[in-house]
């Protein structure tokens, strides 16, 4: 991801890709999110904007999880995972289809990063606080290999504590459209994304 950061500053191609379909923004969401699953897929950027277009789910907060050190940064978040928190209303939408939405928008065949971005911080996980939230996240994991035929490499973890990102990269989707969609196309995800899962 860092690397296309810094190729935002081809005018040309930021220009191209303008001409090119956005995510629209979500609009601002009232919403009883009275819980919140923490997710990791990758770039949180892309995984705010997907969460986000998802009913009963609120404003998705970008952020770190999965590691030991206090305080991670962006540049500074050694043993982190770049998560998303989501807060949900459960009497429209439930933890499990939370979990099924997620696994169909990552690569959960990949154990070394996601898309372009590569190394443990860009790997997918999901993260569970009780045991109720562990045998629906087993559930969907079993059910997305029996889809797919192959091995899920997406690891089920017992959530800690969640970081908050730093402000740029809240809502950078909606901030930054036409950059998201440069590092997005550029990255391959939805491509990738179309190649797994097919028609599943």
């Amino acid at each position: 991801m860092k690397k296309l950061i810094a190729a935002f500053a081809a005018a040309g191609l930021i220009g191209a890709i303008a001409c090119a379909q956005e995510d629209a923004p979500a609009p601002e969401k009232t919403i009883d999110a009275s819980a919140s699953a923490v997710f990791a897929g990758g770039c949180f950027w892309c995984m705010e904007a997907d969460f986000e277009k998802l009913e009963g789910v609120g404003d998705v907060i970008s952020g770190y999880a999965g590691g030991l050190k206090q305080n991670p940064t962006y540049e500074d978040h050694e043993g982190h995972l770049e998560v998303v928190r989501v807060p949900y209303d459960p009497s429209m939408v439930t933890y499990r289809e939370l979990v099924d939405y997620f696994f169909r928008h990552v690569d959960p065949l990949d154990d070394g990063g996601q898309f372009c971005d590569r190394g443990h911080s860009y790997t997918t996980a999901v993260f569970y606080s009780n045991a109720e939230e562990y045998d629906a996240a087993r559930a969907a994991k079993e059910e997305a290999a029996a889809a797919l035929g192959e091995e899920i490499v997406t690891p089920l973890i017992e959530f800690t504590e969640f970081w908050k990102a730093e402000g740029y990269h809240q809502d950078y989707y909606k901030k930054n459209p036409v950059r998201y969609r440069f590092y997005r196309t550029s990255c391959g995800r939805d491509r990738r994304v179309k190649k797994v899962w097919g028609d599943h």
